[in-house]
């Protein structure tokens, strides 16, 4: 979560818990929420606060939802107004987010809080919290996946990029998948074990929110 800040001392909104829809039957889904109160102001210039995490059933995003808590404020010229947020209260709010994602990639969803469009000064000099988020999201890394034959090999495999070496092992029909991968070319190693012989794919290249296919490996 990010900011584009108004002319306020501060802007704390309740942030009690973050839920995902897919648009289809399965409802809300809750993800790893970092509760709290945040300040705004303080994400302006670049600057982010990470709100929430999860691994999600289905590859598509609809919604967002947002459940906000009470204690929402404002500050103005070093006086506090509480914020007024009924309907984010009530059943949350709602923010359309509407991206196909890639299964074994990880993804950010950025909500960008105006907050000098967010805060309404009713004319009894009480302020509501209308929200005004805008959401983009990105693939943040890639992924490798293939097949070895035969599957009887079940070699354990190595992905390495420079000092950084990552571990996984194919299933019972041959198939194995590295996901969460840095951009950049891997060598890719095969270990099976004896009779087998060891085998290397040099410059595998992996680019972000692709997956890159490496096809048929034959372990000799």
């Amino acid at each position: 979560m990010t900011d584009t800040t108004g002319p306020y001392d501060a802007v704390l909104v309740d942030v009690k818990s973050v839920q995902v829809s897919s648009g289809n039957d399965s409802g809300w889904i809750s993800l790893f929420t970092n509760a709290g109160i945040y300040d705004l102001t303080k994400l302006v210039n670049g600057v982010d606060t990470f709100l929430a995490s999860g691994t999600l059933p289905s590859a598509r995003i609809s919604q967002i939802r947002l459940i906000l808590g009470t204690n929402n404020s404002v500050v103005v010229n070093g006086t506090s107004y509480p914020l007024k947020t009924p309907s984010a209260q009530q059943s949350g709010l709602k923010l359309n987010v509407n991206y196909t994602m890639v299964a074994g990639i990880n993804y950010v969803v950025l909500l960008d809080f105006d907050a000098g469009r967010s805060i309404v000064k009713e004319g009894n000099g009480s302020y509501l919290l209308k929200p005004v988020i805008r959401t983009t999201t990105s693939a943040t890394n890639g992924a490798i996946k293939g097949i070895v034959t035969p599957a009887s090999s079940h070699p354990t495999i190595y992905a390495i990029n420079g000092a950084d070496s990552f571990s996984t092992f194919s299933d019972l029909l041959g198939y194995y998948m590295f996901s969460g991968l840095a951009a950049g070319n891997y060598n890719v190693v095969f270990m099976p074990a004896a009779p087998y012989s060891d085998t290397t794919v040099s410059n595998v290249p992996v680019v972000v929110g692709k997956i890159t296919d490496m096809g048929i490996i034959k372990i000799r």
